[in-house]
């Protein structure tokens, strides 16, 4: 038993690992070959995320998904290249919108660079992905569209907020589907359309990936409230400082809501106030660590997380199925 990918996710069949732990260094190369430039200065801040590492969640599941095809497949390993360069560039820019001053446990882009070479770095990136997408075909590039179109929505429903009458819980899950699930989802499609899978095996994975991706960002959601920087990688408590509200505080604000418990309502206060106070964002995050609203979080993370689960049950059983089903399993164990 091998340990691959992110996680530590334990490969049991030595020709799987084998296949992952190939594609996987190949995409390292391809990473690094995508983010050179003849600016060396560009090369370096194109490369600050790259060689930060990661966990290479994409990439691992494209690996997964292209066995259900053939792995060794010429589009595969770039298919890979280019979903993780495209997340990298939402980091840059997300690490803008939230004033992100640690990613990936050095300091982000911004607090390094500032927000302009931030923001300039994360288009490059997207520029580069999508030179790569050319060479993948007219379907790929339409793929790819479609979710990066689906990702922008969801963050900027997520900056609009809900609309009057909206259910805020339901409007937070709407924006994980597009700003998470989406690119996830098209990491699993490309994975099984390039390696030649079956229609109905690339349709199955794809809902898969989706549901995975939602889970995954809920997961993040809890460990920004419950982990410490040595644990996640960045600053704990990033939303809340931001005003963010991610599930654990929307789930906080239904109860105080529902119940009108005094020390509920002078939560949901003081996580209102201004919270780049360094006392009162203390003082918020250990509230929020023993309030059961973060343990309602977690109970949505496990819920999305068997859903994607479920998903895999119309594929036949294969050690790649096995790996895809124990993703689900590490998810759950990140938020628990």
């Amino acid at each position: 038993m091998t340990v691959v990918g992110p996680f530590g996710l334990s490969v049991r069949d030595q020709a799987l690992e084998a296949d992952v732990q190939t594609g996987l260094a190949a995409v390292e190369s391809g990473l690094l070959d995508a983010t050179k430039s003849e600016v060396p200065f560009i090369t370096e801040a194109a490369q600050h995320l790259v060689r930060a590492g990661g966990k290479r969640f994409r990439p691992l599941l494209v690996m997964l998904a292209a066995q259900f095809g053939d792995p060794d497949a010429p589009g595969v390993v770039p298919s890979a290249v280019v979903v993780e360069l495209t997340h990298l560039a939402t980091l840059y820019h997300d690490d803008v919108m939230d004033e992100a001053e640690v990613r990936r446990g050095v300091p982000s882009a911004n607090a390094r660079w500032g927000n302009s070479l931030a923001v300039l770095t994360g288009d490059f990136l997207f520029a580069r992905a999508s030179h790569i997408l050319a060479d993948l075909g007219p379907e790929a590039v339409r793929i790819q569209a479609e979710a990066f179109e689906r990702l922008v929505t969801g963050q900027i429903l997520e900056t609009a907020g809900p609309r009057d009458g909206r259910d805020p819980v339901e409007h937070y899950l709407d924006v994980l589907r597009g700003k998470t699930g989406s690119l996830v989802a098209v990491s699993c499609r490309f994975g099984a359309m390039m390696s030649g899978a079956d229609e109905r095996v690339t349709d199955v994975l794809t809902q898969y990936g989706e549901r995975l991706g939602v889970a995954f960002q809920l997961a993040d959601d809890v460990l920004d409230i419950a982990s410490d920087s040595h644990e996640s990688g960045k600053t704990p408590g990033t939303d809340l400082r931001e005003g963010i509200a991610t599930l654990p505080v929307l789930r906080l604000q239904e109860q105080a809501s529902a119940h009108g418990l005094p020390e509920d309502l002078e939560l949901v206060e003081l996580l209102a106030g201004d919270l780049t106070d360094d006392a009162r964002h203390a003082e918020a995050l250990a509230r929020l660590r023993v309030h059961s609203a973060l343990e309602q979080a977690r109970r949505d993370t496990v819920r999305y997380a068997q859903e994607a689960r479920a998903m895999l049950a119309a594929l036949p059983e294969c050690t790649a199925r096995a790996a895809l089903e124990e993703l689900c399993d590490a998810v759950v164990h990140r938020a628990g």
